[in-house]
């Protein structure tokens, strides 16, 4: 008897230990940092093809390797929207990421043209300043004639129309300076570290980082219609390089969240040197994003006047100008460009309070 009650002691012990252990493993596992990565095209869908090459190939050999690196960091997971040779509807690698509740979605393609145009460029979702960076977006986005009930899941997309894309771009705002900096971490390795030809940081319209709700960005690693940038990003030593520069962005990117951990939430409060609070919707161009607070002055903004600060949970946001008129902005953003800033973009406050882009045109609309 004595025995048996020691054997039933024991055993509620082993239990006991056994339950605490998975429950350390699941805190574990919802404190990963969750990076989704996405081989653009796949199965019936090629994408460009290059001189030969296939870009569905490429863009999967690539995240292969960005996912196996990044899965040696015991605090990162990874999750793909594909891992062999599979067609994916846009809407559904949206849905996966959102699903895995993921920190990044990173997106992989390679781009072509009727030219030897070359270099690598890397795109987050947003107004699309000219025809080159529309046709990019149109390319990438008319896969979706490929699905089934394609009208259905896109609501009536329209890949061929810049007023149908315009629809979508600002659906990510909240997420934009993110994206931004992750973008800009992966153009810094491409052009730096590899002396690849840097096509930049660009906004436009793509369907697939429409679908989430995280900060995405989609990186174009270069032409497979150039001779010689095709044949090294169908080459093992071009996509070990390219695969651990975008590795590399990743990981100095979840550095950086790591050292300002804090909600992203909007505090609405506009600092200094802003328009007083009306009705009127005042857009300005947005310039920077910083953990650290820069006294307002020209000589912090190489040289740009009429800056503003806004804080929103950890980052002050910097901005430059101020109208009430739309179509002065495209004049502001071209002289904020010109300064440096190439990621800069429009924002819209209302009441001394920022709001979505979307409302604001729509409220100056009517």
């Amino acid at each position: 008897m004595k025995t048996y009650k020691i054997l039933l002691f024991v055993s509620f012990i082993i239990v006991l230990t056994f339950s605490s252990f998975v429950n350390i493993k699941k805190q574990d596992s919802a404190k990963k940092f969750v990076v989704v990565l996405d081989a653009g095209h796949g199965g019936k869908d090629p994408g460009n093809l290059g001189n030969g090459y296939r870009e569905k190939n490429i863009a999967l050999k690539i995240v292969l390797a960005v996912g196996a690196a990044l899965e040696k960091n015991p605090n990162i997971k990874v999750v793909y929207t594909r891992k062999t040779d599979v067609f994916v509807d846009l809407f559904v690698r949206g849905k996966i990421a959102n699903k895995a509740n993921a920190d990044l979605f990173v997106s992989i393609h390679c781009d072509s043209h009727t030219s030897q145009a070359y270099g690598a460029g890397t795109f987050v979702l947003g107004t699309h300043r000219n025809k080159t960076n529309f046709e990019v977006a149109k390319k990438e986005n008319s896969v979706i004639f490929m699905e089934e009930d394609y009208e259905k899941n896109y609501a009536g997309f329209d890949p061929n129309s810049p007023e149908s894309v315009m629809s979508i771009l600002l659906s990510q705002e909240e997420y934009l300076d993110q994206s931004i900096q992750l973008a800009g971490l992966i153009q810094n390795n491409f052009a730096n570290k590899l002396k690849r030809k840097n096509r930049k940081v660009k906004q436009a319209g793509f369907i697939v980082l429409h679908q989430t709700v995280m900060p995405s960005v989609l990186v174009e690693l270069g032409f497979l219609t150039n001779k010689k940038e095709g044949a090294y990003l169908n080459s093992k030593k071009g996509q070990n390089q390219m695969s651990m520069a975008i590795k590399d962005a990743i990981l100095e990117y979840k550095r950086h969240i790591d050292k300002n951990v804090g909600s992203y939430t909007v505090v609405d409060e506009v600092e200094e040197n802003t328009q007083t609070a009306t009705s009127d919707v005042v857009f300005k161009i947005q310039i920077a994003a910083s953990s650290k607070v820069l006294e307002i002055k020209p000589y912090n903004f190489k040289g740009l006047k009429t800056i503003s600060r806004l804080k929103e949970g950890s980052l002050y946001k910097y901005f430059y100008g101020s109208t009430t008129n739309y179509n002065d902005t495209k004049a502001l953003e071209q002289e904020a460009r010109k300064k440096g800033y190439s990621s800069s973009f429009v924002v819209a406050f209302k009441a001394g309070k920022k709001i979505a882009l979307t409302d604001a045109l729509k409220s100056i609309a009517n």
